[in-house]
């Protein structure tokens, strides 16, 4: 779980899955750790403040997952991107709140040979022109 905050994602893929989880707030990180620990029933999380903008995860760390879920802040997750693209990673889901940076990040994704398999729009915030954004692309 990539640029996971407090772990929405982390904590439910947990249920079934050993999971990792990256983001650059160490707040929200050492909030994912507690409520990993004081959740009984879960698999392991592993949780680690890293700025995946400045210091992406590289291919050669991630090579030990099979999957991979980002949800970036509006600016998207070029940096990142670009090192997936470049790796094997065999499904990716991407979460995104900005349009225009997801169809960039998708293209870098797609260049590097995954297939868009489905796009789903999410109209969280009604009577605003926002909307997320969720993809799952696979090699």
């Amino acid at each position: 779980d990539l640029f996971c905050g407090v772990g929405p994602f982390a904590l439910r893929l947990a249920a079934k899955s050993r999971v990792s989880a990256f983001d650059s707030d160490t707040g929200a990180v050492a909030a994912l750790q507690k409520a990993a620990t004081s959740t009984p029933g879960l698999k392991p999380i592993k949780a680690e403040a890293r700025d995946l903008f400045r210091r992406p995860l590289m291919p050669q760390e991630l090579r030990d997952y099979d999957t991979v879920v980002f949800d970036p802040p509006r600016q998207g997750a070029q940096a990142q991107v670009v090192q997936l693209a470049a790796g094997k990673i065999a499904v990716v889901v991407a979460v995104s709140c900005n349009v225009a940076t997801f169809a960039r990040d998708a293209r870098i994704l797609v260049d590097g040979g995954y297939k868009l398999e489905r796009v789903t729009p999410v109209d969280q915030f009604r009577h605003t022109p926002h909307v997320e954004l969720v993809a799952k692309f696979k090699r």
